[in-house]
């Protein structure tokens, strides 16, 4: 088993499988990466493997679409296309709080 650190949130700690998904992992254990479709198409899930980059995959096509080669240097990622086998640490831009009619602004 793994352990990934959801620093964005709380520095929540969840294990899970080598291998394993990183938005799935997040999203089965309440971790708080955001989300919207969750096939790479529309890179809401981009986030930072703050550490053990080493333990992700290869960086994917659909993610190539969506990050510069400088953010995937500096540990971004898309939690939908990223697999990881070993402990690691990620962050992201929390999203804006609603205004008190409700609407972003």
């Amino acid at each position: 088993m793994i352990s990934i650190t959801f620093i964005t949130n709380d520095h929540k700690v969840l294990t899970a499988p080598e291998n394993s998904n990183l938005l799935r992992v997040s999203l089965r254990g309440q971790g708080g990466i955001p989300f919207k479709c969750g096939g790479g198409l529309c890179g809401t899930c981009k986030c930072r493997i703050e550490r053990g980059l080493e333990h992700a995959d290869t960086v994917k096509p659909k993610e190539r679409k969506h990050l510069s080669e400088a953010e995937l240097a500096q540990g971004y990622r898309m939690a939908c296309q990223t697999f990881v086998g070993g402990d690691v640490s990620v962050s992201w831009s929390p999203a804006p709080s609603p205004t008190r009619n409700g609407s972003v602004p």
